[in-house]
């Protein structure tokens, strides 16, 4: 049985969306702390609601944040636990996702997968193995879990824009090109970006890159 997950909505209201971008927090944190990227994004990107869903874990490092799964070098959880977590999320963010395109009427091909450090893992796994195809999978400072199965699971392969700080200590910039490798070798179409100087977070310039990039996806003029 699946577990519901609870989200924040920015943007355009129920019902009259006519895109949308799923913001996957991180490890520790929760869907709030992602949703305040709508307020620089809305004005640009019309039309679109911003969903923030909160993980279905409580995380014990952080009393008031969640995690998707269990992360071993970080909780003391083992690898097995880490494993079955990641897998329980993997099918509570299917049945979500679900839900969400049937209650707002917008189809994978209007979406975009938004996903922040563990929040991309969770976008980079599910974003494949997903039909129909999204619009686009954003991920920033992530990793991408389990990349010798990526070939065989997947089943659609939306384009995908990676970016990471060269400075991130926690998840390094490393994952970047590792991730973007297995990508390209299994036929999807990547864009990159690296922040200069930038840790564990999301700068102007890489979240510019990913503005540019949804509205390239889902056919949103820019403004001149």
């Amino acid at each position: 049985m699946t577990r519901s997950l609870q989200a924040g909505r920015a943007g355009a209201a129920k019902g009259e969306a006519e895109r949308l971008v799923i913001f996957l927090h991180g490890y520790g944190a929760n869907g709030a702390d992602l949703l305040g990227l709508a307020d620089p994004l809305a004005p640009h990107m019309p039309g679109t609601a911003f969903l923030a869903p909160d993980a279905p874990e409580s995380c014990a490092g952080a009393p008031f944040g969640y995690q998707w799964f269990p992360v071993p070098w970080i909780d003391g959880s083992t690898e097995e636990a880490s494993e079955v977590g990641m897998l329980r999320a993997v099918d509570d963010l299917n049945a979500w996702l679900d839900e969400v395109a049937a209650e707002e009427g917008v189809g994978p091909d209007h979406t975009i997968l938004f996903g922040f450090s563990q929040g991309t893992m969770m976008a980079l796994h599910v974003g494949p193995r997903r039909s129909p195809a999204y619009a686009g999978l954003v991920g920033f400072s992530g990793r991408l879990l389990r990349p010798e199965l990526l070939e065989d699971d997947t089943v659609e392969k939306p384009p995908v824009l990676l970016v990471h700080g060269d400075a991130d200590d926690v998840v390094p910039v490393q994952a970047l090109p590792e991730a973007g490798n297995a990508l390209t070798a299994a036929g999807f179409d990547v864009y990159a970006h690296v922040m200069k100087g930038t840790g564990h977070g999301i700068a102007p310039d890489g979240l510019s890159v990913a503005l540019a990039f949804m509205q390239e996806q889902l056919g949103i003029a820019r403004a001149e």
